[in-house]
């Protein structure tokens, strides 16, 4: 697989985790450039693991993964996105918080459809290290990127913002189960 095709994937499996970024940084009312670091590594992180592990998993496990890899992102998606709207332009509290309590539910939920692209490296006999190292650091990026977005964005319109975040949060969540349900 050429380094253009990896990095087409990098940053398709990066577009969650993007969105989930601007959310953060609409929840958190300001852009602060430890917000990004901070949201880019947790993003990041899980992006470089979890197609590792997928990878490693192989064969073996994919039938398992694949049915219940949807559900588990659709449910912490609307938990997530519910949670977002239902406190709305509240001061900012934990769900703003940048601590780990905070962002790894949020790392998993971008990341599982990552554990499904390394188990598809596998049988392709893609370089885990040069692929997963890719989508890392672009998911490092575009996270980084989307929090500072969101919180220039967050900061004239809280809100909003965070009621519209967690619309998009919730509507990813559907988008997964309709695709996986070949609805669309």
């Amino acid at each position: 697989m050429s380094l253009w095709e990896l990095w087409v994937i990098a940053a398709a499996l990066s577009a969650d985790a993007f969105a989930a970024a601007v959310c953060k940084g609409l929840a958190a009312g300001e852009a602060k450039m430890r917000y990004g670091v901070v949201t880019g590594l947790y993003y990041g992180t899980f992006q470089v693991l979890m197609p590792t592990i997928g990878y490693f998993a192989g064969k073996s496990f994919a039938g398992l993964i694949e049915r219940a890899d949807h559900w588990a992102a659709f449910a912490i998606l609307m938990a997530i996105g519910i949670d977002m709207i239902k406190n709305a332009g509240g001061e900012i509290d934990e769900r703003c918080s940048f601590a780990a309590r905070d962002m790894l539910p949020s790392a998993v939920a971008t990341s599982i459809d990552a554990l499904a692209a390394g188990m598809t490296f596998a049988f392709l006999e893609v370089d885990i290290w040069r692929a997963s190292l890719l989508i890392g650091i672009t998911t490092f990026v575009f996270s980084w990127a989307g929090c500072e977005i969101g919180g220039v964005f967050g900061a004239k319109y809280k809100k909003g913002a965070e009621t519209a975040g967690g619309i998009i949060l919730i509507l990813m969540g559907i988008k997964v189960v309709c695709e996986h349900l070949k609805i669309i």
